[in-house]
């Protein structure tokens, strides 16, 4: 993410102190800043472009519903990223109901930063892919964990009250998504 798009963020970000979005457009930005990153949380989730846009949009409806509330919130981002995996994981548990699309040759979006020369592109393209993989074969808790803890920015304390597991077994799934992912970058 760019410094102008990260210091804009921080500037339409709740701060710690609980403080209030000030318009509903200062929302809208701050969830669109954010929107390609968890949409690429949300296609590590679920496995396809699809459903991440579809959770996407839903995620995007039910916080603008709660605005209001937004007084509350500490950390705007791991509130919405939480949103997002509850979300994702209601599309999963009714998974039966729909048929299951296959990862194929999908990649996640990519985020946007600077221009890349040909090279710096394909090695970032092949480590992408290898992460990707890496990821898709995580343990579906300890994806989750990595994920909320990565992208959603969440403490430990409020992935174990959210998953409603103690901390220490956290802690542990994320240490072994971690050495997990380490393994895979190692290898050439």
């Amino acid at each position: 993410m760019s410094k102008l798009a990260v210091s804009t963020l921080e500037e339409r970000t709740p701060k710690s102190d609980g403080a209030h979005m000030d318009t509903e457009e200062d929302f809208v930005c701050a969830f669109n800043s954010m929107r390609t990153e968890l949409m690429s949380t949300l296609f590590f989730v679920l496995g396809n472009h699809d459903d991440a846009q579809d959770v996407a949009q839903e995620v995007f409806i039910k916080c603008w519903r709660t605005r209001d509330g937004l007084t509350d919130v500490k950390n705007l981002r791991a509130w919405i990223f939480r949103v997002g995996i509850n979300a994702a994981k209601d599309l999963q548990r009714n998974a039966w109901r729909r048929k299951a699309r296959p990862l194929g040759d999908a990649s996640p979006p990519e985020i946007p930063g600077k221009a890349l020369t040909p090279g710096e592109s394909l090695e970032n393209k092949e480590t992408l892919e290898r992460v990707r993989t890496a990821l898709m074969e995580l343990r579906p808790e300890e994806k989750e964990v990595f994920l909320l803890r990565q992208n959603g920015d969440l403490t430990y304390e409020e992935i174990a009250s959210l998953r409603r597991t103690p901390i220490g077994t956290v802690k542990t799934q994320m240490r072994s998504a971690l050495q997990k992912l380490r393994r895979v970058l190692k290898e050439p």
